[in-house]
Parts: C-alpha cells; sequence; structure tokens
C-alpha cells in the first residue's frame, strides 16, 4: 500500500514484515545484502565477518559518542542524531552493547543492521543472535504499522522471523513476550457479517480464536479508543420528552456561567471564509486569532473562567471540596425531543433529518456517505447550535475546513435566531444563539489538528476536556488509532461524538481502520445518506464504489479517458493535459488542477512526474534545497499530513511557501529530511481529503499491483469539474474495483467495542 512516505507493503508483501531479503541465508553467510542503506551510508563489513575495531573503555554520550560507534561500524554517523532521538543518550553505549538497536532508527534495514552488527562483533555476529531476533520482532511490527496494522497474526510473524533466517522463531517470541516488549492477544474468530449474540445468550461452544502480537502504544490506543467510543454511549443521558422537562433539568447558574465564559464576545459566527486567515500557518494551523473567544486562549483573559473571581484558579483537580468543583463542571445543554425534532424537520434533506435524529438520541453516531453527503453533517452542527449547543465540526485538511464552513453558513440560514425552522433567517445566517442563551463559539469549522492542538476551536473546560456538547469528525475514514485516541479523551461524559466518511476512501495512513471497524461493531445508530453524488463524476465514482467501473456519459468532457501504451507517454500526456489541453478545453487553469498518481517511485511515479511538470511549468536549477521560487509542492509537516503550497523564497531560517494565503516556513532540516517535496504530482494518500476543479489521475502499467478498488475511488472523486485518466493499465484498472475492495488491515477494535457493547447490554441498569 502506497503510504504518504512512499510504497508498504503488509505481511508477505515486498519490502513488507514478511519479505525474505535477510542477510543471512540458512548456513549463517550473507545473502542477498542490499547496498542501498539510508542516506550518507558508506563502509560496509567484508563477508568474511572481520570486525573493525569498536570503541574501548566508556563511550561518550550524546551524539559524540553515538558517531563513534557508527563509524566503528561501518554506518553513516549522520545517523548519530536519529540514533540519541530513538535510543536516548546512551545511544552509542547501547548500540556497541546491542548492535540490532540501531533498527530503531527510522529508514535502517535488517540488512544493513546485519552489516553493521558483523563489523562490530565480527565471529559473535551470527543470525541466532537473541538480540537479532527482538530488534527484528520490534522492526517487524513496526513496519506492520506503517502498513496500516495494529497487530499481526501469530503465524505471519513467525513467517517473517523464518524469513530473516532466526533459527527459532517461537522461542523468540516467547522471549519477547516475557521482556515485555510486545503485547500478546487472542482475538475471537467470527463472522463479522454475522449479526451479534443477544445479551445473555449462553454458548457452550468453545469460539475459536487468533493470537495476535502487537507493540504497548498501539494496542493502549486502540483500547483507549473502545474505553472511550463506549463512555460516550453509556454516559450519555435521554433527552427530556417536553421543554418543560429540559427547563426543570436545565444546567444551574455555575454551569451557565462556564457555558458563557466559553463563548466568544460579540458571539459573531464566521463560519466562512478563508482557509488559513492572516497570520497564520497553514501548515500547523496556528491562527493568529484562532481561540481569541475559547476558554484559556492567549489574549483572552477576561473570557477565561480561571480569571472571575467565580472560579477557582487551577486545575479542577485541585479544589478539595468535591461538592464545589462540581459546581465548576460544564453540563450539556438540555433539549427537548420535541425541540430536536423540529431542527429536524426543517432540515434540508431526509437524510440529514435523519442524522439529527440520530444525533439527538444517542452520545456516538456513524454517518456514511459520499461528497455531496457532506451537507449533512454540516446541517447538523447548525441545527445544534441554533438549540444553544457548543457544537463544531472537524476536518483534516484546511481544505476540508473551508468546504464544511461554506456548508455550515447555507444551512443556518434554516434557523432564526430562537432556534426555530424558518426559510432563510438574517439573525441565524448571522450566528445569533437562541434567546437567553449565551452566544456561540465561532467558527464552526476547524481542523482536527488545530482543534486538538488548542490552536483553533472553543478552548477547553475546567477539567480539561473540550468545551463541546457536540463534535463532528468529516473524512473519519483518515482518523487513526493514537489521534482518535487523544480526541475522544479530550471530550466529557455526556458529549455526543458523530463520525462521518465515506467508507469507500483510502484509509488512515497511520494503523488502524477505526471506522471500518466501528460500522462492523454495529455498536452505535448508524445513518446511511441517501444523497446521491451529481454529475458524469459523481455517476462514475459511485459505480466504482460498488464495484463496477462503467463508462458514463459526459457530454461536457467532465470525464475523458487517455488511453497510453507505456509510462513515458503517460508522463508525456500528463504534461500535456496539465499544461495545454485542460486549460485550453475545459477552462481550469493549471494552478487549479492535480495530478495524482499511485506512488512515488516507477517511471510514472510522483518524482517522474514532477521532474516532468517543473520543467514544462517551472524550470529552473533549484537553487534553495532542490526547489525555485514559483514550485508548487506538498509539504507533511507530521506523518499522514499533506499541506500543499508554493514555494516564494528562502531565507536563514529556511524555505518559505505560501499555503493557502498564508506564510509557512519549512526549516532547513526539514527540507533536507525529506519533508517538502513537489507537489504537482501527489499519491491518493496525499491527496484524500481534498479536492480540486479538475484532477488527472495517472495509472501506468507498472501500478497494477498497487491497485485497489479504494484507491481508484479516492483517485477518481478528487475533481470537482474534471477528470481526466491516463490509462495504461489496461483490465488491471477494472479488475481492481471489481475484485480487490481495499488491502487488509489487521486490528482489535471491532473485537474490543463488541465485547464492550456485549458487557453494557448484560449490566443491570
Amino acid at each position: 500500500m502506497n503510504g504518504p512516505g512512499g510504497s508498504m507493503n503488509g505481511p508477505g508483501g515486498a519490502g513488507g514484515p514478511g519479505a525474505p531479503g535477510g542477510t543471512y541465508g540458512p548456513g549463517g553467510g550473507p545473502q542477498g545484502a542490499r547496498s542501498d542503506g539510508p542516506r550518507g551510508t558508506t563502509g560496509t563489513a567484508t563477508a568474511g565477518g572481520s570486525a573493525r575495531q569498536a570503541p574501548s573503555g566508556p563511550v561518550a554520550p550524546g551524539v559524540a559518542g553515538a558517531r563513534q560507534v557508527l563509524a566503528a561500524g561501518g554506518a553513516p554517523e549522520a545517523l548519530a542524531e536519529q540514533a540519541v532521538r530513538a535510543l536516548g543518550e546512551q545511544a552509542g553505549e547501547t548500540l556497541r552493547e546491542d548492535p540490532w538497536r540501531l533498527l530503531t532508527v527510522t529508514g535502517v534495514r535488517p540488512e544493513q543492521a546485519d552489516t553493521f552488527a558483523r563489523a562490530l562483533l565480527g565471529a559473535e555476529c551470527g543470525p541466532g543472535d537473541e538480540r537479532r531476533a527482538q530488534a527484528l520482532i520490534g522492526w517487524l511490527l513496526e513496519q506492520a504499522a506503517l502498513a496500516g496494522h495494529s497487530a499481526l497474526e501469530a503465524s505471519a510473524l513467525r513467517s517473517a522471523l523464518a524469513a530473516r533466517a532466526v533459527p527459532d522463531p517461537d522461542e523468540a517470541l516467547q522471549t519477547a513476550i516475557a521482556e515485555g516488549e510486545v503485547l500478546v492477544f487472542q482475538d475471537a474468530l467470527d463472522d463479522p457479517s454475522a449479526a451479534p449474540r443477544p445479551a445473555g445468550e449462553e454458548d457452550d461452544e468453545e469460539q475459536p480464536v487468533r493470537l495476535l502480537f502487537g507493540l504497548d502504544r498501539f494496542a493502549m490506543a486502540e483500547e483507549s479508543v473502545a474505553d472511550g467510543l463506549s463512555r460516550l454511549l453509556n454516559t450519555f443521558e435521554p433527552v427530556p420528552e417536553t421543554d418543560e422537562e429540559a427547563a426543570a433539568d436545565a444546567p444551574d447558574a455555575p454551569g451557565a456561567a462556564t457555558e458563557a465564559a466559553s463563548a466568544p464576545s460579540g458571539g459573531g459566527d464566521e463560519p466562512t471564509g478563508t482557509d488559513e486567515p492572516t497570520g497564520t500557518d497553514a501548515a500547523t494551523g496556528t491562527d493568529a486569532s484562532a481561540g481569541t473567544g475559547g476558554r484559556g486562549a492567549a489574549g483572552s483573559e477576561s473570557e477565561d473562567p480561571a480569571s472571575s473571581s467565580e472560579y477557582p484558579a487551577g486545575p479542577i483537580e485541585d479544589i478539595e471540596d468535591t461538592e464545589d468543583a462540581d459546581r465548576f463542571l460544564p453540563r450539556p445543554v438540555r433539549v427537548s425531543a420535541a425541540r430536536w425534532e423540529a431542527v429536524a424537520g426543517a432540515a434540508p434533506s431526509s437524510s440529514a433529518g435523519a442524522l439529527i435524529r440520530a444525533a439527538a438520541q444517542s452520545g456516538l453516531v456513524a454517518h456514511t456517505g459520499g461528497e455531496a453527503a457532506r451537507a449533512e453533517p454540516a446541517a447538523l452542527i447548525a441545527a445544534a447550535r441554533a438549540l444553544g449547543l457548543r457544537a463544531v465540526g472537524a476536518a483534516h485538511t484546511a481544505d476540508g475546513r473551508r468546504r464544511l464552513a461554506d456548508l455550515v453558513a447555507e444551512a443556518t440560514t434554516h434557523y432564526d435566531a430562537s432556534g426555530f425552522p424558518t426559510s432563510a433567517s438574517p439573525a441565524a445566517a448571522a450566528g445569533a444563539a437562541p434567546a437567553g442563551t449565551a452566544a456561540e463559539p465561532s467558527p464552526a469549522a476547524v481542523t482536527l489538528s488545530g482543534l486538538l492542538a488548542g490552536r483553533e476551536g472553543p478552548g477547553r473546560d475546567a477539567d480539561g476536556s473540550l468545551a463541546l456538547d457536540l463534535l463532528v469528525v468529516l473524512d473519519a475514514p483518515q482518523l487513526d488509532l493514537e489521534a482518535a485516541a487523544l480526541l475522544i479523551e479530550s471530550l466529557a461524559d455526556g458529549a455526543r461524538l458523530v463520525l462521518s466518511g465515506d467508507p469507500g476512501v483510502l484509509w488512515s495512513a497511520g494503523p488502524g481502520r477505526l471506522f471500518a471497524d466501528l460500522l462492523a461493531a454495529r455498536c452505535c445508530p448508524q445513518v446511511a445518506s441517501r444523497t446521491p453524488d451529481f454529475g458524469p463524476i459523481g455517476e462514475l465514482v459511485s459505480g466504482i464504489g460498488i464495484g463496477e467501473l462503467t463508462q458514463v456519459e459526459a457530454p461536457e468532457k467532465e470525464v475523458v479517458i487517455v488511453p497510453v501504451r507505456d509510462p513515458g507517454e503517460a508522463v508525456h500526456r500528463t504534461v500535456q493535459l496539465v499544461a495545454d489541453s485542460v486549460p485550453r478545453a475545459i477552462g481550469v487553469p493549471t494552478a487549479e488542477t492535480q495530478v495524482i498518481t499511485v506512488g512515488h517511485g516507477g517511471a510514472a511515479g510522483t518524482r517522474a512526474l514532477n521532474a516532468a511538470l517543473k520543467e514544462r511549468l517551472n524550470p529552473g536549477p533549484g537553487r534553495f534545497g532542490g526547489f525555485d521560487p514559483g514550485d508548487r509542492v506538498a509539504y507533511s509537516p507530521a506523518p499522514g499530513r499533506t499541506v500543499p503550497g508554493q514555494v516564494t523564497g528562502a531565507d536563514a531560517d529556511g524555505l518559505r511557501l505560501e499555503c493557502g494565503g498564508a506564510p509557512v516556513v519549512v526549516p532547513r532540516e526539514q527540507v533536507a529530511g525529506g519533508a517538502l517535496r513537489h507537489g504537482w504530482a501527489l499519491t491518493a494518500h496525499q491527496a484524500v481529503g481534498m479536492r480540486w476543479p479538475a484532477a488527472v489521475v495517472v495509472v501506468p502499467g507498472d501500478a497494477a499491483p498497487g491497485l485497489t478498488r479504494s484507491w481508484v475511488y479516492t483517485a477518481f472523486g478528487r475533481g470537482e469539474r474534471h477528470l481526466s485518466v491516463v490509462q495504461g493499465a489496461d483490465q488491471a484498472l477494472p479488475r481492481a474495483v471489481a475484485e480487490i475492495p481495499a488491502k487488509e488491515r489487521t486490528t482489535r477494535l471491532r473485537t474490543l467495542l463488541q465485547l464492550q457493547h456485549t458487557q453494557w447490554e448484560t449490566e443491570p441498569a
């Protein structure tokens, strides 16, 4: 599977945990050793295993000591800083004692670690060394995580170890378990399509299980997600039936004060606007004005509960009197079922109404649908805000945030200033809150990274949880386990969470498949949108979603297929389309056309395409670390995140970009480290969550092994007005759509959620 950083394969795939390619063969000699290594590799040990002079005596701490040991083992000294980050200040001593710990450095492969170990250990080095086996187990699980697995089956891990010439894989796994290096789980094997067993039903038949191994951080994240989702379901309070009951159960004065403290002065709601306001770092989401009305936001002390004499200073845990502490914990706004039904009835579509009704009755809801269905969670956010709830929608990209904000602004016009339905209300459109309630936080749409970092959104309550009654997360399939765990832990008891997304798109760059597992577990209400994606592109993508690649009528050339014979012709035709054909025939300028391909490597990967596109569109010597002013780039500030931009210049601080209209500085070390690539062409993983007026999707013949239905669905859906497909894969493309839904991932979340749900149903009320 092609992730943001390049090609990653799961167990058994080339380059993945099951790949043979090990340094040691059955006889213990070098076998299949690779000459390519981490950047800067210059030396290798001899095949005979003669050792270099390892440093004697104590090894200096820090980078100096790591550099000394790396040099002694023939490894590039440039890895010293990474080694210290991975292994600590005593990295040099650690590597001297256990050379295979070099595998903890990103980019180092087993054959390179074996070469390093032979250089240091000489005759002591062999394929059966216990240190080698333990390092390989950790490395294999890390590589599996890069391919999306949160755990590996015991059989896959044993096979991968045997392929790397580990003599006794079972013994190695037992040692890893005993030393706490890995965790082992028994996962029940059952039919994911089968209905859950009724609560309390006795079953004497022994259920088959599979043995899974995983690293503790992914196991903890997966269990944290399951616990958190169950907590939201279990702590949700049923809505009162009438307004009178809601009023009787309304928050008391201190609670109301807490809500008022979280609102910005002025109360204006401006969900629309540019992707990144002036003074924003588009890559990180830093907004110079973000949170100025939220709790705890810089520059808004007068709005901070802690600055008021009514509120205790410091965290809520510092308050000794529990009853006093409870006074300052916010309570969700109580809205009657009648009011919820009223706003649901005014929703712009029946699917939006169904989503509003589901969110009214549950603390956790899953919503599925395509691009057009994004209007439904927007309608929910507008309805909830009209009812006085603190509601926000989070998207993964600035482009997604902008599109969501526009949709919320449109949906807001369906409600008046008192939260009642209306055909169009200027007061509601301006973001006025219902009479007698606090003003709403602004804006209604944020990026997920900005929300978690506190740069965007309403801030946090006195107990540290997000100051929200309802959070809607769009593009939920892109939510990985660790980000999801952090997000869900930040939601207060009784809050509502709606996870919305298209189940047909590619999964997250990080490990897990949270949204797919949640849908499969069937532990919460699910709302499937009935809103179709319109137009020829929508018709084409909808067919792909059910496994059919069909020809569609495109009278305005919305969809164009360009057959090519080889990758070289694919690159040539792509450049022609972007630079000439699409602007001339479709009217979409080059700057608004995005090229999407399967991977970074290959004769028609992003590297080759970007080189050709740069030569045609912005030729230059690449005087700033390989980049020139005017270059279109893709910046990855964190794994799995891609921010499109354009180079504007460079100075002592680094390379200067413009991303979404805001300036961004990429430090020199990040440029050198590969965080920045040319961005005329992206992979589908990089492009997911974003759309452009026109998309040119390149499918060369050598890309056939990487094609899946989810990849085609994602890539073809990135164009709003026009899609050109440079087709060189012949029958491999329709075959992938029909027969290969997605690259499988091994996860535990579905089982954990089903167990939690069963326990909750069987516990006495």
